[in-house]
């Protein structure tokens, strides 16, 4: 495919993915009140008193913008899916077979990702920060919540994503276990610099509580490098030039 033809590609990968947001996002509307108070949970366990608004029209807009995440989550198969698609072109054809696991394990490890931010990573930090305050009232704003909440959620979700890149990339012969192992103290760097753009704040707790599993990923990912990836094909070949021939 030339450049161009790349750009038209991305364009219609792109419209897929809204078309499948926005007719999702209308039935996601229905429920969006009572996805609001699921989403809201972590938070409001810990608060006596409602959240807060400051502008008239920011109920209408938080529950539009509960409906686009909660679409979001919905259709993120498809959305892997035309990821796939649009780098498909650039693949060997023993290579697009993947597809299938592609799509399973980007979807689980993205879910699982925001089921981890929901259940212990947020808790976690809303628990700090209100304890942290308890001198203070707290008037919280929904708007500022929900913000928090996408960045959560999402953040983590992309970061679970680790193991499947690394799954393909390897396939591919991209990147190595060594490679990995090598670039270990760069990959710590990075960790805590994401972890510090996810979490609401510098404090090295709640960074932990982001990096710790983001450092698991990683040993996993070097692990699944080393058994899938094609640098073990291309030691078993070597290995096979060089034994006497029986």
């Amino acid at each position: 495919m030339t450049f161009l033809e790349h750009l038209e590609d991305l364009r219609k990968r792109l419209f897929l993915c809204f078309i499948s947001i926005f007719v999702a996002i209308i039935p996601a509307y229905a429920f969006s009140k009572d996805i609001y108070r699921f989403l809201s949970r972590p938070l409001t366990r810990f608060l006596s008193e409602p959240m807060s608004f400051l502008k008239l029209t920011e109920p209408f807009m938080l529950y539009i913008k509960v409906s686009f995440l909660t679409a979001l989550f919905v259709v993120s198969p498809f959305i892997f899916y035309q990821i796939w698609k649009f780098i498909a072109p650039g693949l060997y054809q023993k290579e697009k077979k993947y597809v299938a696991p592609f799509v399973l394990f980007t979807t689980v490890f993205f879910l699982g990702g925001a089921a981890f931010a929901y259940y212990v990573a947020y808790p976690f930090a809303c628990r700090f920060f209100l304890q942290l305050g308890s001198d203070f009232k707290a008037v919280i704003t929904v708007d500022q919540f929900f913000g928090l909440t996408v960045k959560m959620l999402v953040g983590i979700g992309l970061v679970f994503e680790m193991p499947t890149l690394i799954f393909f990339l390897s396939r591919m012969g991209i990147v190595t276990s060594k490679w990995m192992v090598k670039n270990f103290k760069y990959a710590v760097l990075g960790i805590f610099i994401i972890a510090a753009v996810i979490t609401p704040s510098p404090d090295m707790v709640n960074q932990l509580i982001i990096a710790g599993p983001m450092m698991v990923l990683y040993g996993l990912s070097v692990l699944i490098a080393l058994v899938f990836g094609r640098e073990r094909k291309d030691r078993k070949a070597r290995k096979e030039e060089t034994s006497p021939a029986g």
